[in-house]
C-alpha cells in the first residue's frame, strides 16, 4: 500500500488493497498541492484553451499583451528592461513568460468563473477548453436549449427557463442552485507529455442571453472588477484614491437588505404550497355569490401569518447585522498625517497605511511594507484562511522595510499598480512605482508582500502596510459565499402533503359539485326554497360549485400550521441558546442559533464534515513524553507505570525529576545521551527567541511551527534554555552555565526529506551532526541497529497509539577533514542556479546524513479539545458517519483521527495518494473491486477508514470519477481528506448533497470552513481562536466541539420528533371537524349551507387549538436528555424519519376522517329530527351546529392529551386550558355579536343551548366514542408491538438501572494489542514543519542587538 515507507514491506493491507509501490504513503507536504483556482478546472483536463482571469493581468512583467493605457511606460509591459551597460537584463524569476502557472494573463489560461455542478463535458473545442470566450449564439449546432450550467455565473437566463426561472435565480433558489458563488478559475494548463502550445486567442465580446441579467433595477448593475483595467493606488493620497470610488470596508453576512427584503421574503413564502392555496382561496372569497363565508376569513389570518414569518425573519437577520456591525466597527490604527489614528475597520480605505500589532488580526488586504523584524520579515498564522497552523512568513521588499516610523511612512509617496480583485489565496501581482534618484523607479511585489483579510500577526510585534483591497473585494470574501437560503426536508415534505390535501379538497368539491347537479336536475323543483330556477347552465353552474365547495373546504388545509411551525422552531432555538449544558463559561460563549428554520433538521444528520485545527483540536502544542536511550521519561506519569526500582525498570516510566539525575549522575548509564538529545532539542530549530526589556529573563519564542515551539519549550522544562540566536552562533544556557555552539550549516526540512539537519561546532571542539525527522528516514540512516533502536521503536508505536505526535532524535560526530570536504560540495550546491538548487541541496544533505546514533524520540500531544473522542464515538454509535477535511498533511491526520477515536485500532486504512488522475482511479478502482469481491464471497469486511490527499481529491473530485471515490468513501465508516483546500471542502459537501439522500452537517472554526459550512444542509461554526468568520456564517454556533453531541442527539432528536407530531397533528385536527362539512353536504342537497358559525369556524385554528400545538412542539419529551444522551442510538428513529413518513401523514388523516364521520353521524343521532323541545318547537340549526363544533373541539383536545409524553404547567393550560377559553367565548360572543349585528347566527340560541341536556351528553359521549379506538391502538402498539424508544420510556419511567455487564480490562488489553499491530504495519509518524527557506529566517537575525527606538530589530547582515 502506498502507506508503507522506504524499506518496510506492505504487510498492512488486510483487504490486500496495496498498490504495487512502496512509495511513501504521505503527500508531499507541499503548500496546499492545487490551488482552488486550478483545481475548479482540472474537470477537462484533456483539453486547453485560452481565457484571462481579467484585463488587468495584461498589464504586468512578463505579459505578452501590454494595455494601451500603460504600454511604454517605464518598466511596463512590453518595453524592454535594460541594464545601465545597454544589454538586455535578466528578467525577475516571477515574471519568466514560460512559467505554467501564473496570475499573468499572457498566458491566456484563465476562464473568469466556473459552476461546478456543470453537467455537460464535451470534448476538444468545449466551452471550458476555450477558456469561456465562446460566442454562443455564433456557435452551429450549438444546443442552447439543453439544461447546461457552463455559462458564467452572471447569466442567470442560462441557469432556469422563463421568468420563473430568472426570479429563482435572482433569489438563490433555482433547482440547481449552488450554494457557493464560484470564485476566479484558473484554466489547467494542457499535460506536458501531449507536446502541445497553448494558442493565442482574443477575447470577444460575449453575447450570450440573459449573461448581464442582474436582480434589481435595470442599468443599475456595476461591472465585476475582474473586467477592468489595472487598479491604480496612490500612496498618502486619499484624494486620488476617491476618484475611483473603490468598495469600503464593510463586510455584510446578512440575508437580506432593504431593497431586497420584500421580493426575497415573499418568493420565500409562496414558494410553499399553503400560502398560495390561501392566496388563491383569498382571491376567490372577493367575487360576489362565490364564498359561502365572510370574505375576510382568509386574507386576514393569511396577512396574520405572513407579518409574524417576516418578523422572525427580521429578527433573525437583524442579529446577523449587529454581529457583522460589531466586526466592522473593531478598532485599526491608520496613518493621518504623521501619526497613527485609531478607526474602525468599516473606514479603513484603498491606498491607507495602517500598522498591526502583534495578536490583531489584518483588517483588509495589505501589502507589507515594514515591519518590526530584520529585512521587513513578519510572522502570519492563517489557519483562518486555509486550516494550517504553521506560521508563514513573509517579507517586505528592501526599498520600503526601512519606514518604520510614521514620520517616514508620511513622506512615502508613489503608486500602487495592483491586479484587480480576485478569489487566488496564493497569487498575486503588482508593482509598486517610487521615486528614486530623480527619476521613478518600479519594482514588482509577489505573494511574499501581501497580507491577507483573515490572517493574523503573530510573533512579530507590529508591521505596517498599504490597503490595497477592502470589504467584500479582499480576497478572504471573494472566497466567501451569499448566506443561501435553506429548506429542510421536513418543510419539502409538508408542500408535498399539502398538495396531497390540496388534491383531496378538489375530488371533495367535485363530489359536492357534481352531487348539486345531480340534485338540481331530478328534484330542484321541490326545493322551492332554495330558489331553484329550471333555465341554468350546466357548466357554469359546475365551476360556480367548484369554488364555493373550494372555499368550503379550504380549512381542511391548515392556515396556521406555517406560522406556529415558526414560532416553535424559534422558542426551540431559542431553548438550545438557553441550554447551560452547552454554555462554555470560560469564554461566557452560549450556543447560539442563527436559523431556527433548520432545527429539526439536526434530528436527522447522517453525515458531519468536520475541519480539525480549532475543532477537533485546540491548536496548542504540548511536550509530554521522551524516550532517550532505551528509558521513558514523562511529565506525567500513570502509578501503574511508575518506576519503583531501577534494577527492575520492564516497562516503567520515568518522571522528568529522574531525567535531570540520570543526567547529572549518569546512574543509568544514560547520561551523555541525555545531554545530547537536549542539546540537540534546543539547538536544532528554527525558532528565534525574543525578549522584552520591561521583563528581562523572560523569552518568547517565536516558532513557525507549533511543534518546534513545543520542542525548544520542551528542552527548556528539562532544563537547556535557548536565549540567544546571530547568525552563525546559538547561545543556549544549562545548569547556570552558558554555551555557545556555532552553526556551520543547516540542512533543511521539507516534505521529501521529512527532516532536518544543522551541523554545529559545539563547545567541546567537537563538529556534530545534529538530525531529527520522521522515524522512517531516522531508521534507515543509523550507523547500528541494536537493542536500544528497538526499545525507542516500541516507545513510538506507543506514543502513536495515544495519538501523539513523534520525531526521532540522532546525532554523530563528524571529523573534521570530512565536514571541509562536505562543506564544498554543499556551499556549490547552495550557489547552484540551474533551477534544480534544491535537489542538488537534497543531494548534498545525504552525503552527510548516515551512520547516525539515535539518541531517542520526542511525544508531543496536539492537545484536543475537551470530550472530542467520546463525541465522535458517541456520534459514530447513533449511525452517523464523521469526515474530516482538514489542511494539514496526512500523517498529521491520521494521528489526530487515532486520538479522537475517529479512526480505531479494528480499522483497515485504505489511503490514496497519487500524483495522476490515472493513478487515482486505478488505486480507487482496485480497492473497490477487493470490497465488492469480499462481500460477494460473503467475507466479513473489515471496518474501514479511507485516508486522501489533496492532490488524489483533485482528481476524484473529476466528473467521471467522483461517484467511483464516492462509494468507496461511503463504504467506510470514517474519511480523511488531508490537504484540502476551502473550496476542495465546499465540493467534497457537494459531491455527497448531490448524490445522496441524506442531511449533512458542517462544522468548523475559520473563514476557510465558511463555504463548506454554506454548502452543507446545516452548518455549525465553532465561536473558537481562529476568529468568528465561521460563526457569522453559520446557522448554529457553539463553543466546543463536544457540545455538537447535545446538540443532535438531545436537541435534534427532541425537535424533529416534536415538529412532526405537531404537523400531523394539525392534519388531523383539521380534518377532524372540517370534513363533517362534506358528510352534511349529502343531507342539505349540496347546497352549500355551513354547519358552523362562519368566525367560530376560523377561530378554531387560531383561538381554540392553538395552544395544544405549542406545548407538544416546545416541552413535549419523548424520552429525557440523559436517556438519549445514554442511548444514542434512538438518534437512528429520527434520522431514518420514523416519526414523519407518508404513512403517518395518511394515518393521521384516516384518523381525522374516521372522527369526523362518528362526530357527523352520532351529532345528527343526538338531534335527530332537528331536536324537539318540550314545547313542540325545534331547538334550530345552530344549536345543533354549536353542539357538534363543542364535542368536535373536545374529541380534538382529548387527542392532544393522548400523544402528550409529559405534562408540564404549561400542558395544563394549553389542552383544558383550551376547553375553558371556549366556554368563556361562546356566551361572550352569543350575546355580543348579535347586538352588533356582526354574526347573527347566535341570536336567542345561548338560552336554548345551555339549558339542553342533549348538548352536555354530547360533549362527553362523543369524545368517548371516537378517542376509545385511539386508546386501544396506542395500548396494542406499546404493549405488543412496542419500538425501542417504548422500552427507554419504561426504563425513564421507573428509572431502572443501566445494568450492561462489560468486559473492560479484557476490551482494554484487545485494543492495546491492536494499536501495536497496527502502528507497526502503518509507519510514519507525524513531523509538522514548514518548507519555508529556514536559512533566510537564520541569517537574518541577531538576538543579542538591542531594538531601536520604534521597536525594529536591525538586519544581522549589516
Amino acid at each position: 500500500m502506498a502507506a508503507n515507507g522506504p524499506g518496510y514491506p506492505n504487510q498492512n493491507d488486510l483487504l490486500n488493497l496495496g498498490d504495487d509501490d512502496d512509495r511513501s504513503a504521505y503527500s508531499s507536504g507541499q503548500p496546499p498541492p492545487v490551488s482552488d483556482e486550478r483545481m475548479l478546472h482540472d474537470y477537462d483536463y484533456e483539453t486547453t484553451g485560452a481565457g484571462r482571469i481579467s484585463t488587468s493581468h495584461d498589464d504586468f512583467v512578463g505579459s505578452a499583451q501590454p494595455h494601451p493605457a500603460t504600454r511604454g511606460l517605464p518598466g511596463g509591459p512590453g518595453v524592454e528592461v535594460t541594464t545601465p551597460g545597454g544589454g538586455a537584463a535578466v528578467m525577475p524569476p516571477f515574471s519568466d513568460p514560460g512559467r505554467n502557472y501564473s496570475q499573468t494573463s499572457g498566458l491566456n489560461n484563465y476562464q473568469r468563473y466556473s459552476d461546478m455542478d456543470n453537467d455537460t463535458y464535451s470534448e476538444a473545442g468545449a466551452y471550458y477548453a476555450a477558456g469561456g470566450n465562446i460566442d454562443e449564439d455564433n456557435v452551429p449546432g450549438l444546443p442552447l436549449n439543453q439544461r447546461s450550467q457552463h455559462r458564467s455565473r452572471n447569466s442567470i437566463l442560462s441557469m432556469g427557463g422563463g421568468i420563473a426561472g430568472r426570479v429563482k435565480n435572482a433569489l438563490g433558489m433555482a433547482p440547481e442552485y449552488s450554494e457557493m458563488d464560484l470564485p476566479l478559475t484558473e484554466q489547467r494548463v494542457q499535460r506536458a507529455e501531449s507536446g502541445t502550445t497553448i494558442p493565442d486567442q482574443p477575447a470577444q465580446p460575449r453575447k450570450t442571453p440573459g449573461s448581464k441579467f442582474k436582480f434589481g433595477l435595470p442599468g443599475r448593475s456595476k461591472p465585476d472588477p475582474s473586467t477592468l483595467g489595472p487598479r491604480i493606488i496612490h500612496l498618502n493620497n486619499p484624494p486620488a484614491n476617491a476618484v475611483n470610488k473603490y468598495v469600503d470596508n464593510h463586510v455584510s453576512t446578512t440575508k437580506y437588505n432593504a431593497a431586497t427584503f420584500l421580493p426575497k421574503f415573499l418568493f420565500e413564502q409562496f414558494s410553499k404550497y399553503a400560502n398560495l392555496f390561501f392566496l388563491f382561496t383569498a382571491i376567490l372569497q372577493q367575487i360576489p355569490n362565490i364564498s359561502p363565508t365572510n370574505r375576510y376569513t382568509t386574507i386576514v389570518p393569511l396577512g396574520i401569518v405572513l407579518l409574524v414569518s417576516a418578523g422572525k425573519e427580521i429578527i433573525e437577520d437583524n442579529r446577523r447585522r449587529s454581529q457583522d456591525r460589531q466586526l466592522n466597527k473593531s478598532p485599526a490604527k491608520v496613518l493621518r498625517g504623521t501619526r497613527f489614528e485609531d478607526v474602525s475597520w468599516i473606514d479603513v480605505q484603498v491606498g491607507d497605511i495602517i500598522r498591526v500589532q502583534s495578536e490583531e488580526s489584518f483588517p483588509a488586504d495589505i501589502v507589507l511594507l515594514a515591519s518590526s523584524e530584520p529585512e521587513g520579515l513578519c510572522y502570519i498564522e492563517t489557519a483562518n484562511l486555509d486550516g494550517e497552523t504553521n506560521l508563514k512568513i513573509k517579507q517586505a521588499i528592501p526599498e520600503t522595510c526601512e519606514y518604520v516610523s510614521s514620520a517616514e511612512l508620511a513622506r512615502l509617496g508613489g503608486r500602487i499598480r495592483s491586479e484587480q480583485p480576485n478569489s487566488s489565496l496564493y497569487t498575486y501581482e503588482a508593482t509598486l512605482t517610487m521615486q528614486s534618484g530623480g527619476g521613478e523607479k518600479e519594482l514588482p511585489l509577489a505573494p511574499d508582500q501581501l497580507l491577507l483579510r483573515g490572517a493574523t500577526l503573530r510573533n512579530t510585534p507590529w508591521i505596517h502596510g498599504a490597503v490595497v483591497f477592502t470589504g467584500h473585494e479582499t480576497k478572504l470574501m471573494r472566497n466567501a459565499t451569499g448566506t443561501p437560503i435553506k429548506r429542510t426536508n421536513v418543510e419539502r415534505r409538508v408542500n408535498t402533503q399539502i398538495l396531497m390535501l390540496v388534491g383531496v379538497l378538489i375530488v371533495l368539491s367535485v363530489i359536492s359539485s357534481v352531487g348539486d347537479l345531480v340534485v338540481r336536475l331530478r328534484v330542484g323543483g321541490k326545493l322551492f326554497y332554495l330558489g331553484y330556477t329550471d333555465n341554468f347552465s350546466a357548466a357554469s353552474l359546475f365551476f360556480s360549485d367548484l369554488f364555493t365547495y373550494w372555499i368550503l373546504y379550504s380549512n381542511l388545509v391548515p392556515i396556521s400550521l406555517f406560522v406556529t411551525v415558526e414560532i416553535i422552531k424559534y422558542y426551540q432555538a431559542f431553548l438550545i441558546g438557553s441550554d447551560l449544558d452547552i454554555y462554555y463559561p470560560e469564554t461566557d460563549t452560549p450556543s447560539n442559533c442563527r436559523t431556527s428554520s433548520l432545527v429539526e433538521e439536526l434530528g436527522q444528520v447522517e453525515y458531519i464534515f468536520s475541519d480539525k485545527t480549532g475543532t477537533l483540536t485546540c491548536n496548542m502544542m504540548e511536550f509530554r513524553q521522551a524516550s532517550i536511550g532505551g528509558l521513558q521519561y514523562s511529565e506525567d506519569v500513570p502509578e501503574d507505570r511508575r518506576v519503583s526500582s531501577e534494577e527492575d525498570i520492564g516497562s516503567g516510566i520515568f518522571d522528568f525529576k529522574a531525567l535531570d539525575q540520570h543526567r547529572t549522575t549518569d546512574r543509568m548509564g544514560n547520561g551523555e545521551r541525555i545531554k545530547l538529545f537536549l542539546q540537540l532539542l534546543s539547538t536544532c530549530h528554527t525558532v528565534i527567541p525574543e525578549t522584552n526589556a520591561e521583563k528581562p529573563g523572560v523569552i518568547r519564542y517565536q516558532a513557525a511551527s507549533p511543534d518546534e515551539g513545543a520542542l525548544v519549550d520542551g528542552a527548556v522544562l528539562l532544563g537547556y534554555k535557548f536565549i540567544a540566536r546571530k547568525p552563525k552562533l546559538v547561545t543556549i544556557v544549562s545548569d547556570g552555565v552558558e554555551s555557545s555552539y556555532e552553526l556551520l550549516a543547516v540542512c533543511e526540512f521539507n516534505s521529501t526529506r521529512k527532516r532536518m539537519s544543522c551541523i554545529y561546532r559545539c563547545p567541546d571542539g567537537k563538529i556534530r551532526c545534529f538530525c531529527k525527522g520522521a522515524d522512517t528516514v531516522i531508521l534507515e540512516r543509523l550507523g547500528i541497529r541494536d537493542d536500544i533502536v528497538e526499545k525507542t521503536l516500541l516507545h513510538l508505536e506507543e506514543y502513536a497509539a495515544e495519538g501523539l505526535r513523534t520525531l526521532c532524535l540522532a546525532s554523530r560526530e563528524v571529523p573534521e577533514a570530512e565536514y571541509r570536504e562536505w562543506y564544498q560540495v554543499f556551499n556549490t550546491a547552495a550557489t547552484t542556479v540551474s533551477g534544480n538548487r534544491s535537489e542538488e541541496l537534497d543531494k548534498a544533505a545525504e552525503l552527510i546524513e548516515h551512520d547516525f546514533t539515535l539518541l531517542g524520540a520526542t511525544a508531543i500531544e496536539d492537545k484536543l479539545q475537551d470530550g472530542v473522542p467520546d463525541t465522535i464515538h458517541t456520534l459514530q454509535t447513533a449511525g452517523i458517519k464523521v469526515w474530516v477535511l482538514t489542511g494539514d498533511r496526512q500523517e498529521t491526520a491520521i494521528n489526530i483521527g487515532m486520538s479522537c477515536k475517529l479512526i480505531s485500532e479494528d480499522m483497515t486504512l485504505l489511503i490514496v495518494n497519487e500524483e495522476n488522475a490515472e493513478g487515482t482511479r486505478q488505486n480507487i478502482q482496485k480497492k473497490l473491486d477487493a470490497i465488492r469481491s469480499q462481500h460477494a464471497g460473503n467475507v466479513e469486511v473489515e471496518t474501514l477508514a479511507l485516508v486522501i490527499d489533496g492532490k488524489s481529491l483533485t482528481f476524484a473530485l473529476e466528473k467521471d470519477m467522483e461517484k467511483l471515490f464516492l462509494d468507496l468513501a461511503v463504504m467506510c465508516k470514517a474519511v480523511i481528506c488531508c490537504r484540502v483546500s476551502p473550496l476542495q471542502k465546499a465540493l467534497v459537501v457537494k459531491l455527497v448533497k448531490r448524490h445522496l439522500k441524506a442531511i449533512l452537517l458542517a462544522i468548523g472554526d475559520g473563514a476557510n470552513d465558511v463555504s463548506m459550512i454554506q454548502a452543507a444542509h446545516i452548518g455549525i461554526g465553532i465561536s473558537g481562536v481562529e476568529g468568528l468568520q465561521a460563526a457569522r456564517s453559520a446557522d448554529v454556533s457553539i463553543a466546543q466541539f463536544r457540545f455538537l453531541r447535545k446538540l443532535l442527539l438531545v436537541h435534534g432528536s427532541w425537535s424533529y420528533q416534536r415538529i412532526s407530531k405537531v404537523i400531523l397533528y394539525f392534519y388531523y385536527k383539521n380534518t377532524a371537524l372540517f370534513i363533517t362539512q362534506f358528510w352534511f353536504s349529502f343531507q342539505n342537497a349540496f347546497s352549500g349551507q355551513v354547519i358552523y358559525e362562519s368566525w367560530t369556524l376560523s377561530f378554531f385554528n387560531v383561538v381554540f387549538t392553538a395552544m395544544p400545538p405549542f406545548v407538544l412542539g416546545i416541552f413535549d419529551q419523548f424520552v429525557n436528555a440523559r436517556l438519549l444522551d445514554r442511548y444514542p442510538q434512538l438518534y437512528q428513529l429520527s434520522q431514518k424519519g420514523i416519526f414523519f413518513r407518508t404513512h403517518n401523514f395518511w394515518s393521521w388523516v384516516g384518523n381525522g376522517f374516521y372522527h369526523s364521520i362518528l362526530l357527523y353521524a352520532f351529532g345528527e343521532l343526538f338531534y335527530l329530527y332537528d331536536g324537539v323541545r318540550s314545547n313542540g318547537q325545534t331547538k334550530g340549526h345552530w344549536v345543533w351546529g354549536t353542539s357538534l363544533y363543542t364535542a368536535a373541539l373536545i374529541t380534538v383536545l382529548g387527542k392532544a392529551a393522548l400523544i402528550t409524553n409529559i405534562w408540564t404547567k404549561y400542558t395544563v393550560i394549553a389542552i383544558p386550558g383550551s376547553l375553558v377559553v371556549w366556554f368563556v367565548f361562546l356566551p361572550v360572543y352569543a350575546i355580543v355579536a348579535p347586538m352588533l349585528n356582526f354574526s347573527t347566527e347566535y341570536t336567542n340560541i345561548l338560552p336554548v343551548l345551555l339549558t339542553d341536556p342533549t348538548f352536555w351528553l354530547m360533549a362527553v359521549v362523543l369524545p368517548a366514542l371516537c378517542l376509545i379506538r385511539d386508546f386501544a391502538w396506542k395500548y396494542a402498539k406499546r404493549m405488543y408491538y412496542p419500538q425501542s424508544y417504548h422500552h427507554v420510556q419504561e426504563i425513564q419511567k421507573y428509572n431502572i438501572q443501566d445494568y450492561r455487564p462489560r468486559m473492560e480490562q479484557f476490551q482494554k488489553a484487545i485494543r492495546k494489542v491492536r494499536q501495536v499491530q497496527r502502528m507497526r504495519k502503518q509507519r510514519g509518524y507525524a513531523f509538522s514543519q514548514t518548507d519555508e527557506s529556514q536559512a533566510r529566517v537564520l541569517q537574518a537575525y541577531d538576538t543579542t542587538r538591542e531594538r531601536g527606538r520604534y521597536g525594529e530589530m536591525a538586519s544581522s547582515r549589516r
